[in-house]
């Protein structure tokens, strides 16, 4: 059902771009009266006013219509649980520091980086 639905509203979102680019302006009158050609004659003497207006607000209300459904369909769907309800992620715990680092080379020598004493005790 949402698939047919899914089509009719990109078929009506195509005709309506392109009933839109169809029209013509509203100064496109002017031309016609100034001697531009014979402007009416492809949709009738009255010109293409009437179709198309009518063609626009059928293929809108279509559009406006598909979209309505294709909303309420895709609420439908949605399976909505609280975040208390959520398991609890555990933290990864993390392995606990070796006593008996080695000394940094050159440290005990008097090189660059101080010697670290080994009897102050490490925060956790």
């Amino acid at each position: 059902m949402e698939s047919v639905l899914l089509i009719v509203h990109l078929v009506a979102a195509a005709a309506l771009v392109v009933l839109v680019l169809l029209q013509q302006g509203k100064g496109a009158d002017m031309g016609a009266a100034f001697g531009a050609g014979a402007s009416a004659t492809v949709f009738g003497s009255q010109g293409s006013a009437s179709f198309l207006t009518r063609g626009t607000a059928t293929l809108a209300a279509v559009f406006f219509l598909t979209s309505l459904s294709l909303a309420y369909f895709s609420g439908q769907n949605v399976v909505r649980k609280s975040v208390t309800e959520l398991p609890a992620i555990e933290q990864p715990r993390e392995a606990p520091a070796p006593t008996d680092i080695p000394a940094a080379p050159g440290s005990a020598e008097g090189g660059d980086a101080p010697a670290v004493p080994r009897d102050v005790p490490r925060p956790e």
